[in-house]
């Protein structure tokens, strides 16, 4: 069975089409940079950029770290805008140091949409005010996406224009403590569930997409099917021919079997999904990297007792310097197998979308 993306039901973000419905998920630091973005956006879906650590540990030691990702994070949604006419979005994370500045440089330069996740984005809407920007929050609860709608309808008479539901299963940082990793947080289903009542009930029409752990369109449809007007897919991204990222980075998650996809906590506080190879072996066993912090880049980052620079180990991994590094990855990384053509996989999703149905029961 075949199917067109056309046929997909598309996903609607204010007066924004996405068709397919899939937004690029944001993957720092510069893993997900203007190529990818555009080639994503090229296909009809949201290309994202991640604003994390954009220009950091590229410039003179003195510069202003904050200046310096500014001018970088500038640098690549204007040559995104150079490289297609599709709609591109930045993903800032609240837990930076320098959010407000890198929030008004993408409203600044006009991005379609504003993703914004790990942490909690009250301010947000004053930030962005007087644009038709689109604002996204990520949650992993009810409970959260409830407190980001309350202070932004009472503060600035808004409510998000999408939200995205990450559940336990995304890479990179996730929004859930390590023990409800290891002894069962609610499943992506059951939250989705959870905001689609939560919105009924309050009378809201607002689209839902889910991430974390979304690998193919069969994934997709089944939670379509179940109320989700879209996903966010990362790591299946990261093996195209237009990722941004090195080619050891892209041979990390060819080469990674199920086993080596583990929980660490990460210097911020935060667990994080990694792929283990010898630097991740190191870390589990208390080994301690010291640096010296020229940047305080996170807000939670304590450099005085921090094992090693998250920072650095991921600016190194995106140059391939796996050697001292690891590579953040989504649980199902292991299914990568082949580097292709965003267009190419694209395509592999909506294909695999249709054959899901083919098989479904009547």
């Amino acid at each position: 069975m075949s199917l067109s993306k056309a046929q997909i039901r598309p996903l609607y973000i204010g007066d924004l089409k996405v068709s397919p419905p899939i937004i690029q998920g944001g993957m720092g630091v510069r893993v997900s940079r203007a190529n990818l973005a555009s080639a994503v956006a090229n296909e009809g879906c949201v290309g994202v950029i991640a604003t994390a650590g954009s220009g950091q540990f590229t410039a003179h030691p003195g510069s202003d770290f904050a200046m310096v990702n500014e001018i970088a994070q500038r640098d690549e949604i204007r040559k995104a805008r150079s490289q297609t006419k599709g709609i591109i979005g930045a993903n800032i994370m609240v837990a930076l140091s320098d959010y407000d500045r890198l929030v008004s440089t993408a409203v600044d330069e006009k991005v379609d949409v504003i993703i914004s996740g790990a942490g909690l984005p009250f301010n947000l809407p004053g930030l962005a005010a007087g644009t038709n920007i689109k604002l996204i929050p990520i949650v992993s609860s009810v409970r959260t996406y409830n407190i980001i709608c309350t202070r932004w309808k009472k503060t600035y008479n808004r409510l998000p224009d999408a939200v995205i539901v990450e559940g336990m299963n995304a890479g990179g940082h996730l929004g859930y403590s390590v023990e409800q990793i290891t002894e069962g947080a609610p499943t992506l289903e059951q939250i989705l569930k959870d905001i689609l009542e939560y919105q009924k009930e309050k009378k809201l029409d607002i689209p839902v997409i889910v991430a974390g752990g979304i690998f193919d369109g069969g994934e997709m449809r089944y939670y379509m099917e179940r109320g989700a007007s879209g996903v966010q897919m990362a790591t299946r991204f990261v093996c195209t021919h237009e990722c941004d990222v090195h080619q050891n980075f892209k041979q990390a998650y060819l080469d990674a079997k199920k086993e080596d996809v583990v929980i660490i906590k990460s210097p911020v506080g935060l667990p994080g999904r990694v792929i283990r190879n010898a630097f991740v072996d190191s870390v589990l066993k208390g080994v301690r990297f010291p640096f010296k912090c020229k940047y305080q880049c996170l807000k939670t980052c304590d450099p005085s007792v921090a094992p090693y620079c998250i920072a650095r180990v991921l600016a190194d991994a995106a140059e391939g310097k796996m050697e001292q590094a690891f590579a953040f990855a989504g649980s199902n990384v292991y299914r990568c197998n082949e580097i292709i053509s965003v267009k190419e996989l694209i395509q592999k999703i909506i294909q695999e979308y249709a054959d899901a149905g083919a098989k479904s029961p009547a």
